[in-house]
């Protein structure tokens, strides 16, 4: 173990500011996305729809087929119903207006790909804002960098390491998974749950640099509390993505029932379904990951208490956790829970994981009030 060094404590203290200040600046940028990607989609939605009411109109009255001329026993066909433009009767959506769903379904009211692929259109606020990410989490990595070599240790012995580093991971597991998927429609929520969780480290959990309790002095702390930190990181997309699906179920419903879409910024993100999907399967390998944070801390405790289980409330709200995504896991697959129902059930885990690190750890004695305070 090293000494405890006040000076890189500091060091880490700045970066920690600076960090939240870039991620301050590329919320913003990524909100600036949104909004202005919104307005020009509505743009040409407009333009578009003018122009197809000004086709139609010119175009209603000419008759088509061979052999139809004055005297001829032909009916006369509008070029709208004619297979020309599709079947009879059917108002084709501009193409901006729809994006397509898991298996390509078409869906209204979306420009967002279901699969959630990159486009090939240059969204440059998006792309500011993706780098001022990577730069906010290079300055944040720096921060919990710093903060380790001056406690000599990991830095997750109290909840505001816990909450610094858990802001870290969560915003690394979305930059890694915007490589494969474009997710930047979340980035408003995840980078400003970072900032949140910056902005109450420092307010309110703020903890000098120290050494551990002799309860956490052991490996396994490296071991517990980092599959611990993965799986919430993990945990913090979903609870994004949920939110996001009520929304668009809501929004999908509306423009379905031929209500006016007064959320276009929505447009930018998929479906409620896609986002769903990509929720069910993130969860379950969060759940996979809480699982072992519940077992390796029962391991833990037998080595530093002598008993694998002793209903101490932390032990307790870790395993209704479980409980609940276990629930949410079995629910949708085998009982038809989707949609709405899915979605909520994902949100009241969440709310158990921030229930468990702020609530229990702050108002319930046990032997796991090492936040600090």
């Amino acid at each position: 173990m090293f000494p405890i060094n006040e000076t890189m404590g500091q060091y880490s203290e700045l970066f920690m500011l600076l960090a939240a200040g870039t991620y301050t600046v590329a919320f913003i940028a990524f909100a600036w996305d949104l909004a202005k990607s919104s307005k020009a989609l509505r743009a040409v939605d407009l333009k578009a729809a003018a122009a197809a009411g000004a086709s139609a109109s010119t175009t209603a009255k000419v008759p088509v087929g061979a052999g139809v001329g004055p005297g001829s026993d032909r009916p006369t066909v509008d070029r709208a119903d004619s297979d020309v433009s599709g079947p009879a009767g059917r108002a084709e959506r501009p193409s901006s207006a729809t994006g397509r769903g898991p298996k390509g379904a078409s869906v209204a009211g979306q420009t967002a790909d279901g699969d959630m692929r990159y486009a090939a259109e240059r969204r440059v606020p998006a792309r500011v804002a993706v780098a001022l990410t990577v730069l906010g989490a290079v300055i944040h990595c720096a921060g919990v960098v710093t903060r380790a070599i001056g406690a000599g240790r990991v830095p997750w012995g109290n909840m505001y390491e816990f909450l610094t580093t858990g802001a870290f991971v969560a915003v690394a597991v979305f930059l890694l998974v915007l490589i494969r998927r474009d997710l930047r429609f979340l980035g408003t929520f995840v980078i400003g749950l970072a900032i949140i969780m910056l902005v109450a480290a420092s307010v309110a959990y703020w903890t000098p640099v120290g050494h551990l309790v002799p309860a956490l002095q052991s490996y396994w702390l490296i071991i517990h509390v980092s599959i611990a930190v993965l799986s919430s990181a993990l945990f913090t997309l979903t609870f994004a993505m949920s939110a996001l699906q009520l929304v668009q179920a809501h929004r999908q419903k509306t423009i379905a029932a031929g209500g006016d879409d007064k959320l276009g910024f929505m447009r930018l993100v998929p479906s409620a379904l896609s986002l769903e999907n990509l929720s069910y399967r993130i969860n379950a390998i969060a759940f996979v990951g809480w699982t072992f944070t519940l077992m390796f801390g029962a391991i833990w405790a037998e080595k530093a208490w002598g008993r694998f289980w002793g209903w101490d409330t932390k032990e307790v709200w870790t395993f209704v956790i479980w409980v609940v995504y276990a629930g949410y896991l079995h629910a949708r697959a085998t009982r038809g829970w989707t949609g709405t129902r899915a979605a909520w059930l994902s949100i009241v885990g969440y709310l158990c994981v921030i229930f468990n690190f702020t609530i229990v750890n702050q108002f319930f004695n046990g032997l796991h009030s090492y936040s600090g305070l």
